[in-house]
């Protein structure tokens, strides 16, 4: 029985031996010491050959600030021709899509409104005439005393009043902008107050206009168009009027185009949190149409700064640090403040605003080894 038990226990250790798994060799351990807030790597540690530690220096930065963006018309080049008064449309002189110059004739009524306007104006005038001669046979009497002073003041307030009627009545012909002595009383011609294109157009040849609060048509000068630009509140600091900006258009995939910041709002959205900048685009071509979605691009002012590698950062709890090389392979874990992250030829490197200074060396790769 003992030998029995001696062969099973000889059979179990050649099983183990021929059978199982050989154990998984540990990792190197990277041998470090710590005292007074460094980290000191020891000679025979394999994280020597790891590490990688370079000065930093500063360099001239420029951020990118990327916005989204609407087309818009200028508002000063947008008019909305509203007629004076009602009447019927005799002749459309433009169609939709049609140049005009300032000046240029667009519509032409016939209006009974402006007949009358005449009809008063001519009255107005009668009467002036006519005050204006009884005024001065008054005037004539009082100097030889003949009438009573009662009726020269009578012709005096008469006189006054017809003048205002008048002047009234001239003033409503130069504001509907006809002359006094126009050989039509009933024929008003719509003018262009700028030169563009007809946008809108509202009424048809024949038709009956009798709302004077809405267009008739409108005229845009699209030669140079708005891209209004919404730029987050952190951006803001950026901006400044005469920036240069490149616009990508949804229309137009990748092409990109030209222009630059012309106005930076004063007021911020409280809902969004953003600004409206206007970049002012020339337009000569048509390709901007107002209410386009765009994309815009701004060059912030240049300016130095200190720039690390991602790699060199070591995120610890809520802070990030990187580890300063404070003798040959012995590092100070030091607690900096971060800006912008650029993207460049050699990789993603990250601002440094406080906790660096230029020429110091740091850790830029497996400096997470370092870390407690």
């Amino acid at each position: 029985m003992k030998r029995c038990g001696v062969w099973w226990l000889c059979a179990v250790l050649a099983l183990a031996g021929c059978g199982g798994k050989a154990a998984a060799p540990q990792a190197a351990e990277p041998k470090l010491s710590r005292e007074g807030g460094l980290v000191s790597v020891a000679a025979d540690s394999p994280l020597r050959s790891s590490l990688v530690v370079e000065a930093v220096q500063t360099q001239a930065l420029s951020l990118t600030i990327d916005a989204p963006g609407v087309i818009e018309a200028m508002p000063e080049r947008v008019v909305k021709i509203t007629p004076p008064l009602v009447g019927r449309i005799v002749k459309l002189q433009h169609g939709l899509g049609d140049a005009v110059y300032a000046g240029e004739l667009l519509v032409t009524l016939d209006s009974a409104e402006l007949a009358a306007a005449y009809s008063d104006n001519a009255k107005a005038q009668a009467l002036l005439q006519q005050a204006r001669r009884e005024f001065a046979r008054q005037e004539s009497l009082m100097q030889d005393n003949i009438p009573a002073r009662k009726e020269f003041e009578a012709a005096q307030l008469a006189l006054a009043a017809a003048e205002n009627d008048a002047r009234a009545s001239s003033e409503r012909l130069a504001q509907l902008g006809v002359a006094v002595q126009a050989q039509s009383h009933r024929e008003y011609g719509l003018r262009s107050p700028i030169a563009g294109r007809v946008v809108e157009l509202s009424g048809a040849q024949g038709g009956y206009w009798n709302d004077v609060t809405a267009p008739l048509m409108t005229v845009a000068d699209l030669s140079s168009v708005w891209v209004s630009a919404s730029i987050a509140e952190k951006d803001i600091a950026q901006m400044f009027v005469g920036q240069d900006a490149h616009i990508k258009l949804n229309a137009y995939g990748e092409q990109v185009f030209s222009g630059r910041v012309k106005y930076i709002g004063d007021l911020l959205d409280p809902e969004t949190r953003t600004v409206k900048v206007r970049v002012l685009v020339d337009n000569r071509q048509g390709q901007f149409k107002p209410g386009m979605f765009a994309r815009a691009t701004f060059a912030g002012q240049s300016h130095q700064a200190i720039l690390v590698p991602a790699s060199a950062l070591v995120q610890s709890g809520l802070y990030t640090r990187v580890f300063v090389e404070h003798a040959p392979f012995q590092f100070e874990s030091r607690m900096v403040t971060i800006g912008a992250t650029v993207s460049s030829t050699v990789g993603e490197q990250v601002e440094i605003l406080d906790g660096l200074q230029a020429g110091e060396r740091v850790v830029t790769h497996n400096g997470v080894m370092l870390n407690d």
